[in-house]
């Protein structure tokens, strides 16, 4: 089954791995950031030697979203996130796994999980 990870931050401190730009990260002593982003490394290592890994994307900051929406055959194109929160969309893994318990404890690895929201949601297969 095929999971997307989507991986949550703070707009106002974007970077990536987001864990090293949110307040909690820089407070970190740089040994704890230099073991987090191991870990991420590491994480990333083991899924794709284990073929669960399909992809992981950093995505670009909110600001440079585009939002389309098409209403009575008219395309509307506007900038920015389509909504108006704290933590915005900063990245996603999407990872095949067999079964939800391996998908959230892939989640649970992610160091942004520390700092941050990491939504597991399975995805459909279209017939």
């Amino acid at each position: 089954m095929k999971y997307l990870l989507l991986i949550h931050s703070n707009p106002i401190t974007w970077g990536h791995p987001s864990f090293l730009y949110t307040d909690e990260g820089q407070a970190l002593p740089k040994k704890a950031r230099d073991a987090l982003e191991a870990q991420l490394n590491s994480l990333l290592d083991e899924l794709d030697t284990s073929g669960e890994l399909v992809t992981a994307v950093p995505l670009e900051p909110p600001s440079s979203t585009r939002v389309v929406r098409v209403r009575k055959g008219v395309r509307a194109t506007t900038d920015g996130p389509y909504s108006e929160a704290k933590e915005q969309l900063a990245g996603v893994f999407l990872i095949d796994v067999a079964t939800p318990e391996r998908a959230e404890a892939i989640a649970a690895t992610i160091p942004e999980a520390q700092f941050v929201a990491v939504e597991v949601r399975p995805a459909s297969v279209f017939d």
